[in-house]
């Protein structure tokens, strides 16, 4: 690093007081369409219709495709309820909602419901995945013995094909898949929506494949429906039955058996709280395309949970459908379809592999998605700074994280992979969390009588009160069934209450304990920090002038990037900013309010760092918090907000240096009109520097360059023919000529653009627009060569 004065700087007014932290409310996004909006809930969502029909028909008989029908239409109702909660100003889901209108007694059992469902969905979906791609193993072993293909250690001494134990070798893939997504989370490897957007398309291909040849399978063979959703058509297994097995209760009264049957098919509708938590990334205008979003994955979702468990009973035989295909259904309707073996073979391949996809996608979403939520009550003082610590190499909350990934993997292993007790368990968490959701947004619409973006229908007006009576009856529903539930679920409502009494003791006495902690951070931070918090981050705010620099700061131990940058600024000059985004996560708010914000233990240590560092190298720095959902989008905001000339950030522990810069640049291009362009520096561990322009930039010429030019242009001005010519025609042919020599020899353009590029070079200060020979880098941005060797820079400019 470069060296700095050690004479001691005479004591001012200004270094007495306290230094100023401004504290920035709006959380800095990146925004989506709808279309990926809904990919990203569908990929979640989607994932139960590889399970929900099997799980529906042990428990309560050949007509539980109705109801899975049912449930799916009943969701346009539960989605409508999220539409409205996510147009008021709440926003983080469930919890947020909750604690708003119920208080935080409420919000803490509503959230520990809505853990449940997240702990279970990674589990469930992993072990779905397994037994299809185990159901696909033994079923090829079979056919392969049939046809004398196999011998030896493939089959047994009478000749029949060895098989895999399915539920033990789909718990084994659920915890290689589980381990996978826990590894990357660690790391901080987000899913992209991009990569949500591709699954759905393969998906949407497998959904009209199994639709369409299903249905003409169906015409075809002359199959039935299952029988229709009446009392008398119900039989339900022993689990189904819960603690009223031997009452005989539901035998007597009719509906009640029918709302068991509805309870039993409720986990088809899962993944309702995934479209609060992408909400607050959706482009504007928000709203409408919300609306949309929840219409596409409303009619996706019916389409292939609702039709496709119809045709899964009208196609496999009784005999096989529920002892042979229960946990894969899908697949087995490939094997039952109208045509040649090999093509019902392919296409169950096909179904495998887009299963994997999408139930792999929803044990990574059910990681995030309870991180995110972990989070949100760490953000709000209930669980200790201990979780929010970031881990040393990677900056993630690894031990939230490590949480998470430790109870789906108990989760796994208790239940050894048995997809039933899974399920049974799993519909716990999701019918609660719903019914506390509907219950919080009845309670706002008296609480809040104020004008809503949108509300759920059905709503009678007399005189000046207003009857949501759709709100209401949606209410109703969800607490009839999360009551029956507790009666007909016994594993659920036993491992659900335990699990969610437990999760409320650890909020309540953490949040306690935080509260004591915080308290003393709080009168800490004041005593040493000027506390200023603003809704948008500005030059007013932070009182600094156009062409600042960024300095982006994540670990106290180790502000490498600070000291380079203080090394490289003239602060007399260039005002200096050192950046600390606080991520929110997934599902977090919008907005955070003042009184919300938090500082941990961390947070602290790293801003006193910052000024420590600033106070050795004699210079003043600004402080700012940004809240951010993504770093990259936080980094690009900021520096346009704040009109500055450079960002500085240290050598990420994941990223090259050349992906920081693409995806900052990227983010960069998401930016709204107008936008500045500035120069990203990457500082290495041992001090290096490398520098990207962010943005187009024009190449800069060196007056020897333009000298040439222009006595290119005088001596070719004095042919005749050359009368009309000027100096941007002199530069286009040249540039013309270096594509072709190029295409015809591209060794000898790259030598002659290394001599070029080793020419030295001046820089006179950060995100100045001097700089050697410039290459292409990729969209967004361009790539310098390193920046000024720190270990040769022994000067400070003061």
């Amino acid at each position: 690093m470069a060296s700095k004065s050690t004479i001691p700087l005479p004591a001012t007014p200004a270094a007495q007081t306290r230094v100023r932290l401004v504290i920035a409310s709006s959380v800095m996004l990146t925004f989506i369409s709808f279309w990926r909006a809904a990919a990203i809930v569908l990929n979640d969502l989607g994932s139960s219709a590889f399970y929900a029909g099997g799980i529906a028909e042990e428990a309560v008989g050949k007509s539980a495709p109705w109801f899975i029908l049912g449930v799916m239409l009943f969701s346009f109702a539960v989605r409508a309820v999220y539409v409205e909660s996510c147009s008021m100003f709440t926003r983080g889901g469930v919890y947020r909602i909750v604690k708003e209108a119920l208080g935080g007694t409420f919000a803490k059992l509503s959230v520990s419901a809505l853990m449940f469902d997240y702990i279970l969905t990674g589990p469930i979906s992993g072990v779905s995945a397994g037994q299809y791609i185990i159901g696909l193993f033994n079923e090829l072993l079979r056919l392969g013995s049939s046809q004398h293909w196999l011998h030896g250690a493939f089959t047994h001494a009478s000749g029949a094909a060895r098989q895999f134990p399915v539920d033990g070798a789909s718990a084994v893939i659920a915890v290689i898949v589980t381990v996978y997504f826990w590894w990357q989370n660690i790391k901080g490897i987000e899913e992209s929506s991009d990569k949500a957007l591709k699954v759905m398309k393969i998906t949407t291909v497998m959904v009209v494949l199994l639709l369409g040849w299903g249905i003409f399978s169906a015409i075809h063979l002359g199959a039935h429906l299952p029988p229709w959703p009446t009392p008398a058509n119900l039989h339900f297994s022993k689990d189904a039955q819960g603690f009223l097995f031997h009452t005989g209760f539901m035998r007597t009264v009719g509906l009640f058996g029918v709302l068991m049957a509805f309870g039993h098919s409720v986990l088809a509708m899962s993944g309702e709280e995934s479209l609060a938590q992408v909400n607050r990334e959706i482009r504007h205008p928000k709203l409408k395309n919300l609306k949309r979003a929840a219409i596409v994955i409303a009619i996706y979702s019916t389409i292939f949970t609702g039709l496709g468990s119809l045709l899964a009973v009208m196609l496999i035989p009784d005999a096989v459908r529920v002892p042979v295909y229960r946990d894969n259904l899908i697949a087995g309707m490939a094997m039952y379809m109208v045509g040649p073996m090999a093509m019902r073979i392919a296409f169950r391949v096909f179904v495998v592999i887009v299963g994997f996809l999408i139930l792999g996608g929803a044990v990574n979403t059910a990681i995030v998605g309870s991180t995110g939520v972990l989070m949100r009550v760490a953000e709000d003082g209930v669980l200790t700074d201990w979780f929010r610590k970031p881990q040393h190499k990677f900056g993630t909350s690894y031990r939230i994280v490590n949480l998470v990934a430790g109870l789906q993997l108990f989760t796994i292993i208790v239940t050894r992979g048995d997809v039933i007790m899974l399920g049974e368990a799993y519909a716990f968490g999701v019918i609660w969390s719903f019914t506390f959701n509907c219950l919080a947004m009845l309670v706002l619409r008296w609480k809040y009588k104020g004008e809503r973006g949108w509300k759920v229908p059905l709503n009678l007006k007399i005189g000046k009160t207003e009857l949501p009576l759709g709100l209401i009856s949606v209410f109703l529903v969800l607490l009839t069934t999360a009551i029956v539930n507790l009666f007909t679920k016994s594993v659920a409502t036993v491992s659900g209450v335990l699990f969610a009494a437990t999760f409320f003791v650890i909020f309540s006495l953490s949040e306690r304990d935080n509260k004591r902690r915080h308290d003393m951070t709080k009168r800490q931070m004041k005593e040493h920090f000027q506390l200023e918090h603003q809704d948008t981050v500005g030059r007013e705010a932070l009182d600094i002038r156009p062409g600042s620099v960024i300095v982006t700061m994540r670990d106290s131990t180790a502000p490498i990037a600070l000291k380079w940058a203080l090394t490289h600024t003239n602060t007399v000059e260039q005002d200096l900013v050192v950046l600390a985004a606080r991520m929110t996560g997934a599902g977090g708010p919008d907005y955070l309010e003042a009184t919300e914000q938090l500082f941990s233990e961390h947070e602290q240590m790293l801003f006193t760092k910052a000024v420590s560092v600033a106070e050795s190298f004699g210079k003043h720095i600004s402080l700012l918090v940004v809240p951010a959902g993504d770093i990259f989008a936080a980094l690009a905001q900021t520096a346009n907000s704040l009109d500055c000339a450079a960002v500085v950030s240290g050598q990420s522990t994941k990223l090259t240096a050349h992906e920081q810069a693409y995806h900052v640049g990227q983010a960069w291009e998401a930016l709204p009109e107008p936008k500045r362009q500035f120069t990203f520096y990457v500082v290495k561990p041992d001090g290096e520097a490398l520098s990207y322009h962010i943005g187009p930039h024009a190449p800069t010429i060196n007056p020897d360059e333009v000298q040439l030019v222009h006595r290119l242009w005088l001596n070719l001005r004095r042919m005749p023919q050359m009368h009309d010519l000027h100096h941007s025609d002199i530069i286009t042919y040249a540039l013309t000529n270096m594509a072709k020599e190029f295409a015809d020899n591209q060794q000898h353009t790259l030598n002659g653009l290394k001599e070029c590029m080793q020419k030295p070079a001046s820089k006179p200060h950060l995100g100045s627009s001097r700089y050697d020979s410039v290459e292409d880098a990729g969209p967004g941005y361009s790539l310098s060569k390193p920046a000024v060797d720190p270990t040769k820079e022994t000067k400070v400019l003061t």
